[in-house]
């Protein structure tokens, strides 16, 4: 007698629910079923797309923003061949996958995280458009023509002649404003995919920017976060560059990624023709005018924009030196001098710090609270999994990286940040104890998500601590808490009448909105058209509501057509240069670029 037992069947693998999950989602977009592959996601679940579907950067939520995204791009987009590109996993419950697809235009990489009730997280980026691949590896240039040309010219005389033409016989199709990280970024990315592009920037060399800040300037992220496109740092840079290495290795690049970079060179005006939809950009470049025609017009002026200079009653009469802690020169001057730094975050922090170390008395002036996280605690629990000697070996490359971070929505990824920062609140409550007994204000962001959501939300609010915050602790440098009420001829005097000598006073009062370039270029009407850039619209501090979804204006189009934003890191600028320039790229070409849900203005500024 054969006896049959009852087994529990066993659970599908996470390669064969991711598999199912992508056969019948690719099925129902084919069918151009948009209510049944929206049925596919969680009711609470977040699409974000760059680029792939929208022509835009854009987040969706829910199973009707799915069904509205989709209603919209469908057709256009025919997206079809999604599959894994290695093996699914499975931990809490959560599946995770990553993704290969291709659209009408283009091919995709994405990540999708899949639970019982469907898709809860998706991602969907666009990579490279079909024809106009980047010539890398097997597409590369020979760089050479054999054989006997009569006349032939060589690449230093091809470059040369380049470099003379473009702005003067040939206009180019992007001007870029601004030529440091950010710009450098995208004008290379632009180079690689055949864009006709100029970057312009006042200084006298690339990497001025860096080269020109307070001396003892060094990244606060590590070296593995901070890769440019293209040549990463070699494996023997330093984790925390100092600023002059920065600018060296930003002018090596722009050099060696051919970029076409004009030093020197100031746009004094931009406005634009509608009907001819073309810019008409004023420089002076070394006391040339020099007018610029282009059809698309960058912003890469730095994701803080322009400076934030208070007004205090009395700078006019204050004999001593004052100045934002943007132009700050430097400790060396102010050996034995009282020196009042107006300000808490990181700048604060380094320009005080370097003022102790050489000799000065100094005194921070905190008029709100800082949220303070110590280097080697973001280092190990923020990054390290990710960003990290560790996660390299472990196979993490940069680029998957990027991918995990831009998978997190941003309507949720506080909830992932919370647990790290309690996690470090804990490692470090000793350093938080003797900083507040000191008597610091401290915070761990409204909804004690730290540093990346404060950053993400606001750009400001945080010190990465790299020794100063000891100096504060005990006592070196000298805290007061309060507002500035005015200046008086050899001092800063607050609110509450405390008198503060000081024969320097450096106003690290942080920087406003980049649409404030926008407003001293093309005009105020043109920046409240547009809007402010950055923050996303939490309701937290500083970064008011309604919700966005993703940063204000940045790396997508905005109100103006043909006017866009290029900022943030070195992180930053390295992943977004490329979803912008393809943008760029299919403008460029003639590619037909539907914007899916054109972000609103709600701030001008």
């Amino acid at each position: 007698m054969t006896q049959t037992i009852d087994r529990e069947a066993p659970a599908r693998s996470p390669q064969a629910r991711v598999d199912a999950w992508l056969e019948r989602f690719e099925a129902a977009l084919a069918a151009r079923d948009v209510e049944a592959a929206a049925g596919m996601f969680a009711v609470d679940s977040f699409w974000r797309d760059l680029v792939a579907f929208t022509w835009n950067i854009k987040t969706v939520e829910g199973r009707e923003g799915v069904a509205d995204m989709l209603s919209a791009c469908l057709d256009g987009t025919d997206p079809s061949g999604f599959r894994t590109t290695e093996t699914p996993t499975e931990a809490d419950g959560v599946v995770e996958a990553w993704l290969e697809f291709e659209t009408a235009t283009g091919r995709g990489k994405g990540h999708l995280r899949l639970t019982d009730e469907g898709a809860w997280t998706f991602l969907t980026s666009l990579r490279e458009l079909k024809g106009f691949e980047e010539p890398q590896r097997e597409r590369r240039p020979k760089g050479v023509r054999h054989g006997v040309i009569r006349g032939r010219r060589v690449w230093a005389e091809e470059r040369e002649l380049e470099k003379k033409e473009l702005g003067y016989e040939r206009q180019p199709y992007v001007v870029v404003i601004g030529g440091g990280q950010g710009g450098i970024a995208l004008g290379a990315r632009l180079r690689q995919l055949g864009v006709p592009a100029l970057v312009v920037d006042r200084h006298e060399r690339p990497g001025d920017q860096w080269r020109k800040r307070y001396k003892s300037l060094c990244l606060h992220d590590p070296v593995w976060y901070d890769h440019l496109p293209y040549l990463p740092f070699p494996e023997n840079w330093p984790v925390f560059a100092p600023k002059d290495k920065i600018a060296d290795w930003l002018e090596m690049y722009t050099r060696v990624m051919d970029v076409s970079y004009w030093t020197r060179s100031e746009v004094k005006s931009a406005s634009y023709d509608e009907d001819t939809a073309q810019w008409t950009v004023t420089v002076d470049r070394a006391g040339e005018t020099v007018v610029l025609t282009p059809k698309q017009l960058v912003f890469a002026t730095g994701m803080s924009g322009k400076p934030n200079i208070p007004s205090f009653p009395g700078m006019d009469v204050f004999e001593g030196d004052q100045h934002h802690s943007s132009q700050h020169p430097g400790p060396d001057a102010y050996a034995g001098k009282k020196a009042v730094v107006v300000g808490s975050n990181n700048s604060a922090h380094d320009i005080c710090a370097a003022l102790w170390e050489h000799g000065a008395d100094v005194t921070m002036v905190q008029r709100s609270s800082t949220h303070v996280v110590k280097s080697d605690s973001l280092m190990e629990i923020g990054l390290g999994d990710l960003y990290s000697e560790r996660a390299v070996a472990g196979g993490m490359t940069t680029d998957k990286a990027d991918m995990v971070f831009a998978s997190l929505p941003y309507r949720i990824m506080h909830q992932f940040q919370i647990p790290v920062y309690q996690q470090i609140k804990q490692r470090d409550a000793d350093f938080y104890d003797r900083l507040e007994k000191a008597g610091f204000l401290h915070d761990w962001g409204d909804d004690g998500s730290g540093l990346f959501m404060k950053y993400l939300r606001r750009g400001s609010g945080y010190y990465i601590d790299v020794g100063a915050s000891e100096l504060v602790a005990n006592g070196d440098i000298k805290l007061v808490r309060g507002q500035v009420d005015h200046l008086t001829r050899n001092a800063v005097v607050l609110a509450d009448g405390t008198e503060l000598e000081a024969d320097l006073v450096v106003y690290a009062t942080g920087y406003g909105s980049m649409n404030g370039w926008v407003a001293d270029i093309a005009g105020q009407e043109m920046a409240d058209r547009v809007g402010k850039c950055w923050g996303l619209g939490s309701g937290t501090t500083k970064d008011p509501g309604p919700w966005e979804g993703e940063q204000r204006n940045m790396w997508k189009p905005t109100q103006q057509p043909g006017l866009w934003f290029h900022g943030g890191n070195l992180h930053q600028s390295r992943h977004y240069s490329l979803y912008l320039a393809l943008q760029l790229k299919a403008r460029y070409e003639g590619i037909p670029t539907p914007v899916y849900g054109l972000q609103e203005v709600h701030h001008l500024s």
